[in-house]
């Protein structure tokens, strides 16, 4: 199609290069006309794309920029379901003001698989039961087809509307949008909302949907400001999608590390000690045993153990910066008219080891490990289980090395981190380049501090070209002393975790003016490298609680086999065999209550305990065993030393140190 003038014309670059001519004003909906009727009625958006800008959703209903990279979206793709998502969420709450009204709407936006809205109610929050009835509502909003409208208003018009309407939030999050932006409404029937959008045609393209949970939320996170009342949902393009979501979210809750680990007796936690949590015998040996496997990786990669103390003076904090930059997130105290802070990390006291003496350049790299237990002021509104608690351990290690060193020890820290995840079934995984963020350490006590923040970022991003490992930026989430690789691995559900992180520093060496002795006899400033693989050791337990659904190997699991005896009479032999199991330092024990065996088995499983040892008339004359595998796999007779060898074997820490990066 061509137009008569330039003027006219809107000229839109698809995805393989061709281009549109449309008329000036034209919207989504008559570009994808223009391409096909089939499209035409699939399509959900579009996103637009401009030359070193974040992309951005239209509507098909709004008019389109010129000269811009479009891309038409349905509701296969990510940016589909989000939409479907932000309308799902309109809809909802559209039937809570029908169901209720008077209940104010603050914000409603899409989170990873679904989307919220919270919701400030006259007679108190929402209930579980009451979710049936919004769903029912919802689906009357969607059968009546309206169509999705933008508004654009002028501020005071705005302002007038949900006043008059008695939207106190919406008048407070209008108040804080910034001169000279545009005031957006949207409109789908007789509800408005204040939005930028954008959302799908019609409110019968949200496909199915459900809603699944209620939980309370502060205004803006802050606990000084109204509870209000959240409630979660989710869509899909279809029902089978939605129902097959929902079979993971049930898994996910079969697997939920609180309560396994109130199931197998693993940690506790009391209000008398806030988000920090307690480990019974069996968590503490789990725990344990997660330290024996990193100080073998610290044996095969160099690494020496350090011990440092978890109360500094201030001026340490001050030093390090993060009195400026992290004080919100620490615990302070004052002894003796003297400030001090519990460590939220061990990157400070490893600055002050390191320069306790002075080192030679031939002492570098130096790998300095620490377990020490740090503390974290976490909000009580964020904190869920052990995967966000107030006191832990990690895995943390600081390595001094020379400039020249650097590449080739951040590539040894990406090694190690990829061989510990293979050892517990982490094969999917995905790599960040985090870039400088707006709060990081300038020039105020390193004057050439943004030329180190670009060395230091440009040398990650050639280790991980070196190493072939594909990676992604992630812009302005960079530590504030320095940019960082994070790694993030999927657990058996699918879900993404951020474990792992190697971040380069040439400011804290700087801030605690370290030095070492170079081979010319001049001093110089070490680099530091901050790495940690498991990161919090109580987070990482909680997710691989989830990732292995408390079904430990036989090195990890605190209980290794159960030897069930039938009866009375074959209890001298199970105790026999559980006494040559000790003597090999394995960790076996002896059911013998008088419930019947097949409940003792259930128990067994419910214990999930990786063997089990059935021992009766046949097995005590024959010096066997009837063993049968967690989940029910019989492996048959086997003698007593084969069984013990083969618990041995299993419950041997893991071999480590492939040496391979990814």
């Amino acid at each position: 199609m061509t137009m008569s003038t330039q003027t006219e014309v809107l000229r839109l670059t698809l995805p393989d290069g061709s281009v549109r001519e449309l008329p000036r004003g034209a919207t989504g909906k008559e570009l994808a006309l223009s391409i096909g009727r089939r499209l035409a009625k699939d399509a959900l958006g579009v996103k637009v794309l401009r030359d070193g800008a974040e992309p951005e959703l239209y509507d098909l209903h709004t008019p389109l920029p010129d000269g811009v990279r479009v891309q038409i979206f349905t509701a296969e793709q990510p940016e589909g379901l989000e939409l479907m998502r932000h309308s799902a969420a309109h809809v909802m709450a559209s039937a809570v003001q029908r169901l209720w009204p008077g209940t104010q709407v603050t914000i409603g936006p899409t989170v990873e698989n679904g989307f919220y809205y919270d919701f400030l109610r006259t007679s108190g929050p929402f209930t579980d039961e009451e979710l049936s009835a919004i769903e029912e509502e919802m689906k009357r909003v969607v059968a009546a087809d309206a169509p999705f409208s933008r508004e654009e208003v002028p501020r005071a018009e705005a302002r007038a509307l949900f006043q008059k309407m008695g939207e106190a939030f919406k008048v407070e999050i209008l108040d804080a949008i910034p001169e000279g932006d545009a005031i957006t409404l949207y409109r789908h029937g007789d509800w408005v909302d204040l939005c930028r959008g954008p959302h799908v045609p019609r409110t019968s393209r949200i496909g199915a949907f459900k809603l699944l949970k209620v939980a309370g939320a502060y205004w803006r996170g802050d606990e000084k400001n109204p509870m209000l009342s959240r409630i979660y949902g989710t869509a899909f393009p279809d029902q089978k999608r939605l129902d097959e979501h929902l079979k993971k979210i049930e898994e996910a809750e079969r697997r939920d590390h609180r309560r396994l680990g109130k199931d197998l007796g693993l940690f506790w936690f009391h209000p008398w000690a806030p988000a920090s949590p307690f480990f019974h015998p069996a968590g503490a040996h789990v725990y344990n045993r997660l330290l024996e496997y990193v100080r073998g990786l610290y044996r095969v990669y160099g690494y020496s153990e350090v011990i440092t103390p978890q109360v500094y003076d201030n001026e340490l904090w001050a030093t390090s910066g993060h009195l400026a930059k992290f004080k919100d997130a620490m615990f302070f105290s004052e002894i003796e008219e003297r400030q001090f802070g519990l460590k939220p990390m061990n990157c400070p006291g490893h600055s002050l080891l390191f320069g306790s003496q002075m080192h030679s350049y031939r002492d570098l790299p130096y790998r300095m490990a620490d377990f020490g237990r740090l503390h974290r002021f976490e909000r009580s509104g964020v904190v869920a289980g052990l995967t966000r608690v107030r006191s832990f351990s990690q895995d943390d290690a600081h390595i001094f090395c020379t400039e020249e060193q650097i590449e080739a020890e951040v590539a040894g820290v990406l090694r190690m981190i990829f061989d510990c995840y293979r050892t517990f079934g982490f094969t999917e995984s995905k790599v960040y380049l985090s870039t400088r963020p707006d709060n990081s350490l300038g020039g105020d006590m390193v004057p050439e501090a943004d030329r180190l923040w670009q060395e230091a970022t440009a040398t990650l991003e050639r280790v991980l070209a070196a190493e072939n490992v594909p990676f992604e930026r992630k812009g302005g989430e960079g530590a504030f002393y320095g940019p960082k690789i994070d790694i993030d691995v999927k657990d058996a559900l699918g879900r993404a975790w951020q474990l792992g992180t190697c971040q380069l520093d040439y400011l804290l060496p700087r801030r605690f003016q370290l030095e070492y002795v170079a081979a010319d006899g001049t001093r110089k400033r070490p680099v530091m490298i901050h790495r940690a693989m498991l990161g919090s050791l109580e987070r990482f337990l909680g997710v691989y609680i989830e990732h292995c659904g408390g079904v430990f190997p036989a090195w990890l699991a605190p209980v290794q086999a159960l030897i069930l005896p039938v009866g009375e009479r074959h209890v001298a032999y199970a105790e026999e065999v559980r006494a040559a199991c000790a003597a090999r330092g394995l960790r076996v024990e002896t059911e013998a209550s008088a419930d019947k065996l097949g409940k003792r088995i259930r128990n067994a499983e419910l214990r999930k305990v990786p063997y089990m040892a059935v021992a009766g008339d046949n097995e005590t004359s024959a010096r066997t065993l009837a063993v049968r595998a967690h989940g029910g796999a019989d492996q048959g007779a086997i003698a007593v030393d084969a069984f013990v060898e083969r618990l041995v074997r299993e419950g041997a820490l893991p071999v480590v140190g492939s040496g391979q990066a990814h």
